[in-house]
């Protein structure tokens, strides 16, 4: 079904708006799946907060023209849906992998992320990025283990001489 120029407008518009505000960026080529799992696919993606959309490559190439995107221009060829991030740079890159497991249709082309194109064999490597909140526990972990290690240092000398005292007790016990 042919676009009337304003839905052509208001597509790249909204393509725009969302690539703009993304962390990054996969394209995938879906020929072969069926609609189900198309639905099934833009079901998880919506629950992970990824924003999932089948454009015309030509629509496309003009949405992500001024944005950090504009990179994957050269990879926008044949049937392709663009999986943008909005929660944490490697969500739609997990979308993509783990759904790509089980429908071996599904193919990524390109992932980009900071304005930088990588091939499709980083998308393993991209999705295995930590969320926000476990790239927050792995630092607090890292800036904790120095004063508990502090604190156990400082509560040894007390801990010993409660053990020795301990076994002399038991020693004069025994005897």
């Amino acid at each position: 079904m042919a676009l009337k120029l304003e839905d052509k407008k208001t597509i790249v518009a909204e393509v725009a708006e969302v690539a703009a505000s993304a962390y990054s960026a996969v394209a995938a080529e879906y020929r072969g799946l069926t609609v189900e799992e198309m639905t099934d696919l833009r079901r998880k993606a919506r629950d992970k907060g990824v924003y999932l959309r089948v454009v015309r490559n030509t629509l496309a190439r003009r949405a992500m023209a001024d944005t950090d995107f504009s990179c994957m221009q050269d990879i926008l060829v044949g049937p392709l849906l663009l999986a943008f991030s909005q929660e944490d740079p490697g969500s739609a890159a997990r979308v993509i992998a783990d759904f790509a497991k089980e429908h071996k249709k599904l193919v990524a082309k390109g992932v980009s992320i900071s304005g930088k194109l990588l091939p499709a064999s980083e998308l393993d490597k991209v999705a295995k990025m930590p969320t926000y909140e476990e790239a927050v526990s792995m630092l607090m972990s890292v800036m904790q283990a120095p004063i508990s290690k502090f604190v156990r240092t400082l509560a040894e000398p007390h801990a010993k001489l409660v053990r020795t005292v301990a076994a002399v007790r038991e020693q004069k016990e025994a005897a």
